[in-house]
């Protein structure tokens, strides 16, 4: 079949330090972006000459020299000028937030923060500057979701799913093929800062599963033994036949 999917958009990560670099990269990969990491201001100053990204995160303290630093290069070349950029900083002063802003940067995230707010800052300046990169719908076969309106269908009806199942077809179908853990679902659907056991996922995945099929449809949940879920990637010829 057709890939449904759009070109992943690149992200450039610049951040010292290493467990949250390791955190962003897995979580922005999850939600479909293709990401690259790097951990110094001049490293990621080079990366950015060699290659341009769709956005770039940047925190504000970096060895090399610092994200308002580089910032401050960037808005200074033609050819970045209207890359879109986030600073992360700890500085939460208002004096500074509205310092890191001034030098160009589009947002500005205080760490700690929450992953999934990060990323929806993320799709919200992609969906500004580059709105081709961020997909208003998920298709696969007769099965589409209408990700602005939070719609699901099936063959052009209508399919009822509660928040948690909704989140969990989407998160699936923006890696068909791709075999997920309990774990992996739970951090991806719930976050990992809460606790829920693991069989939960069984209980959503079915409830999923009987509100995706009729009769003798397809089922789009592939279930690998031992390992997890995943989005059938043959779902759609197997829907067509």
């Amino acid at each position: 079949m057709n890939g449904p999917f759009r070109m992943k958009p690149r992200i450039l990560i610049a951040e010292d330090e290493e467990a949250l670099a390791t955190l962003l990269r897995y979580n922005l990969e999850k939600a479909g972006y293709d990401v690259e990491t790097v951990g110094r201001g001049d490293d990621a100053d080079l990366r950015l000459k060699e290659q341009l990204p769709d956005l770039a995160i940047l925190d504000w303290m970096l060895p090399g020299f610092s994200g308002i630093e580089l910032t401050r290069r960037l808005r200074a070349r033609p050819e970045t000028a209207s890359l879109p950029i986030i600073i992360l900083t700890a500085r939460g002063e208002e004096a500074e937030r509205v310092r890191g802003l001034s030098t160009g940067a589009d947002d500005y995230v205080v760490k700690p923060f929450l992953v999934p707010e990060l990323i929806a800052r993320v799709q919200a300046l992609l969906r500004r500057a580059k709105p081709e990169h961020v997909a208003s719908s998920l298709k696969a076969g007769e099965l589409e979701i209408d990700r602005e309106k939070k719609r699901v269908s099936r063959a052009g009806r209508d399919i009822d799913l509660g928040p948690t199942e909704y989140r969990l077809l989407e998160f699936l179908m923006m890696s068909p093929g791709r075999v997920f853990s309990r774990e992996q679902l739970l951090d991806g659907i719930w976050g990992r800062d809460v606790y829920i056991d693991e069989r939960t996922v069984d209980v959503h995945v079915g409830r999923l599963r009987k509100a995706l099929t009729r009769g003798r449809e397809a089922d789009p949940i592939r279930t690998v033994r031992g390992a997890g879920y995943a989005f059938n990637e043959r779902f759609a010829e197997r829907a067509e036949n």
